[in-house]
């Protein structure tokens, strides 16, 4: 589930906990303090609250439930079903050993199973368009709600069931390897790819040549997307090519009156069109046998590699995202990114 709309503060008082319930639809909200989950207001809570005297602006913390039900990311659906029967409650959040807020159970939703499917994050780049924020800090620990995107999407990951991450790392990338270290702090398992030099977004997949045995995802470290990456990767075996590329309808508007004409005729005007193009969403699914086509510390973008995909005559699927999704290249996008999240959290 995604949790960020339930989620408010502690500072907040006890109206702003029943707006929050209002909103989520879900009966309750979560109080978390940076990304730890503090406790846990539902309706009846309130209504409990206000009988013995609390008053609508008193803090959040009078009718806060400080010991929720919860479950660690190792549960299985037995325990879910178990806590909830026990407790008599709908929700249960899932926390790691730390208290970090990783997840939320809701009555009609399963336990996500593990996925054996490797994700490589290509988390390399300078993000030259965001400098002088990267002056410093490498692009995937740029905060967004709170939080750096990397950790953003890792989270999603988990919550999606996925375990293993290849991060590839190259400009300050020993930042992003000691904030994130072997990832069991977040419930994952990753590694990482090592560039010397710039490699571009698929050159540094040749370290894995060898090392995986089932079609797995890349997409950027830079995006922000709720795409259910499960049904990509359904999608990919469905189709059994040899990648399948993430697509999303982009639309432009040229600025000018358009003229066509035919000879020194003018044939037809149409003013400030709009245009519409599938481009790369920066996610993709590739079949192992790719990484054969790579060579070792050699530069190589992806579409040159599907490019050779396609010439070595296996297909290349286009799986479309409807889903929100933010690419994060420009200071704007990044704006804007951080007031989604401010609107309805991470």
């Amino acid at each position: 589930m995604d949790f960020a709309p339930l989620v408010i503060s502690p500072s907040a008082s006890v109206r702003d906990a029943l707006a929050q319930i209002d909103r989520g639809g879900r009966q309750l909200a979560l109080v978390v303090t940076e990304g730890t989950l503090t406790g846990v207001v539902s309706d009846g809570d309130i209504r409990r609250g206000l009988l013995r005297g609390v008053g609508l602006d008193d803090p959040v913390s009078a009718v806060l439930n400080e010991h929720p039900a919860t479950v660690p990311p190792t549960a299985d659906q037995g325990d879910v079903d178990r806590l909830k029967a026990e407790r008599g409650v709908r929700y249960i959040p899932v926390v790691d050993a730390s208290g970090i807020l990783l997840d939320i159970i809701g009555p009609d939703e399963r336990v996500a199973v593990e996925l054996s499917t490797p994700v490589v994050l290509m988390a390399g780049g300078r993000g030259q368009r965001l400098y002088p924020l990267t002056k410093d800090v490498p692009k995937p620990m740029v905060p967004v709600g709170g939080m750096p995107m990397i950790e953003v999407i890792l989270r999603r990951l988990h919550a999606q069931g996925f375990r293993r991450v290849h991060v590839s790392v190259n400009y300050l990338g020993h930042v992003i390897e000691e904030f994130l270290g072997d990832g069991s702090s977040l419930g994952l398992q990753i590694d990482y790819l090592h560039e010397t030099s710039p490699l571009g977004t698929a050159g540094a997949l040749a370290q894995l040549d060898g090392r995986i045995d089932e079609p797995f995802v890349v997409m950027n470290s830079d995006l922000l997307t709720d795409v259910d990456l499960r049904r990509m990767l359904a999608f990919h075996r469905r189709v059994a090519g040899g990648a399948t590329v993430g697509v999303r309808e982009y639309t432009f508007e040229i600025p000018f009156g358009v003229v066509r004409i035919e000879g020194e005729l003018v044939q037809s005007l149409a003013e400030k069109p709009q245009h519409r193009e599938l481009v790369s969403a920066g996610i993709y699914v590739l079949d192992p046998l790719s990484l054969t086509l790579l060579e070792r510390d050699r530069y190589c973008d992806m579409p040159t590699l599907l490019g050779q995909i396609i010439e070595a005559g296996r297909s290349v699927g286009a799986f479309t995202i409807h889903e929100d999704w933010i690419d994060i290249g420009r200071v704007e996008d990044l704006e804007r990114a951080r007031a989604a999240a401010e609107r309805n959290g991470v």
